[in-house]
């Protein structure tokens, strides 16, 4: 297998279980991508942006859960700008099929194995 790469994933709250999805889809064996969860788990607490910009440095790129929700997340609004001023990868993926927030400046995908290991392979 491939070496395993560090993807930070950017969600709004509301959207937590589309993360989880996401992540247990990286754990099936046959998956042709893995990544580590680094997702913060209390967004609010002291020092929180200090964790995520260290957690972001250390990742290979970025993947957005893109939402309605992700309009109105002030915290993944600041990780999604914090991945671009790190100059990190960034791929947004639809967090559900039938919606299609567009996020301004993130290139958003539909949620698939091929697109998020393309995305992943290109790190």
């Amino acid at each position: 297998m491939a070496e395993k790469k560090t993807i930070f994933v950017a969600f709004a709250i509301e959207d937590q279980r589309q993360r989880d999805l996401l992540k247990g889809q990286s754990l099936h064996p046959r998956a042709p991508y893995e990544f580590i969860d680094m997702s913060v788990k209390e967004p609010y607490d002291t020092g929180w942006k200090d964790k995520v910009r260290t957690r972001i440095r250390r990742s290979h790129g970025v993947i957005a859960l893109v939402s309605k929700n992700s309009l109105t997340s002030s915290g993944q609004k600041w990780e999604i700008q914090c991945a671009k001023d790190e100059g990190k990868p960034l791929l947004g993926v639809w967090a559900y099929s039938a919606d299609r927030t567009v996020l301004a400046g993130v290139r958003t995908v539909t949620w698939t194995d091929a697109n998020i290991a393309s995305f992943i392979d290109s790190l």
